[in-house]
């Protein structure tokens, strides 16, 4: 075998042989279950190369997505803005910077990574809906008021979102067996992390009473349909828009604006940034900040109303 010159063909074939999208993803997608990522992020990780790949062939770029270099993905963005919201493609976005970051720290990658200088796509802060007194007070009646069972169960999981600020994912996943006297342990958490939510003595009645309501069933989720199986997200999204409709409603009557409501109250109330994160469940205090920042005007006035240095004879 002749060691000097040119490499052969089929020589080069060997050194430039580069790792294909499908094994790529395979190891990828395995390595998020080895980090135990929650099913619903290994799904989103799962669908968005092939978003990607539907991208690419509309703007006829032959390659494979490991293929793809910085000036391809600004392209893709490009082409992006023209057809979804910035909210959605920087969505994607976290997915493709997440499967080469993983690339590049397993040395998988043929050249730089394409993602490095990638930032986000700034977005326009929406101005962000809350329940004033009057209209949670509204709603929780006209809930209540439907002397039903689902409209009972609907009562409870209003009262539960508003009062300790839960997501809906987490709200549905809770378990007869999550209540702790004063405390509900929620475990469907966002980072896989269990934390503690307090209800307050309204909640816990009205919980108590749906389950006796509930009875006893074969399985242990706390909210379930007419059918007494576990209740679906979309099933709570889809009363919740009913109601909305029913009492006409301007704001959006959702679980995010529950959210986002308790959030407020705490805030007004003069609840610390540190104990909101921890009860809401957030990984930093990036978003307790934007929370901060939006009711500002707020804040100021209490701010004024409860300063102590004026109490002071200086």
């Amino acid at each position: 075998m002749a060691r000097r010159g040119r490499l052969t063909d089929e020589e080069l074939k060997i050194v430039n042989a580069k790792i294909t999208d499908e094994e790529a993803f395979k190891k990828f997608i395995r390595d998020c279950h080895l980090k135990n990522l929650r099913p619903s992020t290994i799904k989103y990780y799962n669908n968005e190369p092939a978003a990607v790949k539907v991208g690419l062939a509309e703007l006829g770029i032959d390659k494979e997505v490991v293929e793809l270099d910085q000036e391809d993905i600004e392209t893709l963005i490009l082409h992006l803005k023209e057809k979804i919201k910035v909210v959605s493609i920087n969505t994607r976005l976290r997915a493709i910077k997440a499967f080469f970051n993983y690339l590049e720290k397993n040395k998988l990658l043929y050249s730089n990574n394409p993602t490095k200088n990638i930032k986000q796509l700034r977005d326009r802060q929406k101005i962000t809906e809350t329940l004033e007194d009057q209209e949670i007070v509204l709603v929780a009646k006209h809930i209540k008021n439907q002397k039903s069972f689902v409209g009972y169960r609907d009562f409870s999981i209003f009262m539960i979102m508003i009062d300790t600020g839960i997501r809906l994912s987490e709200c549905i996943g809770i378990k007869t067996n999550d209540g702790r006297e004063n405390k509900i342990i929620i475990r469907s958490t966002k980072n896989n992390q269990d934390r503690t939510i307090y209800p307050t003595a309204k909640t816990k009645d009205a919980i108590s009473k749906y389950l006796t309501l509930r009875g006893n069933l074969h399985y242990n989720f706390l909210f379930v349909n007419i059918d007494n199986e576990p209740l679906q997200r979309r099933s709570v999204q889809t009363r919740f828009e009913k109601y909305k409709e029913a009492l006409k409603f301007k704001k959006q009557l959702s679980p995010l604006v529950f959210r986002h409501t308790y959030a407020k109250r705490a805030i007004m109330s003069g609840m610390d940034a540190f104990s909101l994160a921890a009860l809401l469940g957030h990984s930093d205090l990036t978003v307790t900040k934007r929370y901060v920042s939006l009711w500002g005007a707020d804040l100021e006035e209490k701010a004024k109303k409860f300063s102590s240095i004026n109490r002071l004879k200086i």
